[in-house]
């Protein structure tokens, strides 16, 4: 972790709500809930400095929302842990991102707590390194 500390940016995306066919009850089957969803992106600042102070000199923001509406658009999703995954493996494939953090909360399951969810961090192998 101190290594991507030093060497890359964090981009991030806090609470990002949209609704999703996602649930592995029965009640949960054929209706929206609402979920949160938090992403950090780690760039490395080779690949992350603007000179120009361009939009395509980095990672925008507007891919990782496109990423998740593509994903929830693939239809209803079981398990928070597969979505997760899913979606953590969909950032990482940008030649930009070393490393993402991503979660996905579901807030109104049960009424005694904030919300339910799923953390998964991954990094892209050293050899994969652009």
């Amino acid at each position: 972790m101190d290594e991507l500390r030093l060497s890359c940016r964090k981009l991030f995306l806090r609470r990002h709500e949209v609704q999703a066919h996602i649930g592995a009850h029965d009640f949960e089957k054929g209706v929206t809930q609402r979920l949160w969803i938090d992403v950090e992106l780690w760039v490395p600042f080779t690949q992350s400095t603007p000179a120009l102070d361009s939009l395509h000199e980095v990672v925008d923001y507007d891919f990782v929302r496109a990423e998740v509406a593509l994903r929830l658009q693939q239809g209803h999703v079981e398990l928070q842990e597969t979505l997760c995954d899913d979606l953590a493996q969909r950032l990482l494939a940008h030649p930009g991102v070393r490393a993402v953090r991503l979660s996905t909360c579901k807030p109104d399951v049960y009424p005694d707590c904030e919300a339910v969810g799923v953390e998964v961090f991954h990094v892209k192998p050293a050899t994969a390194q652009p």
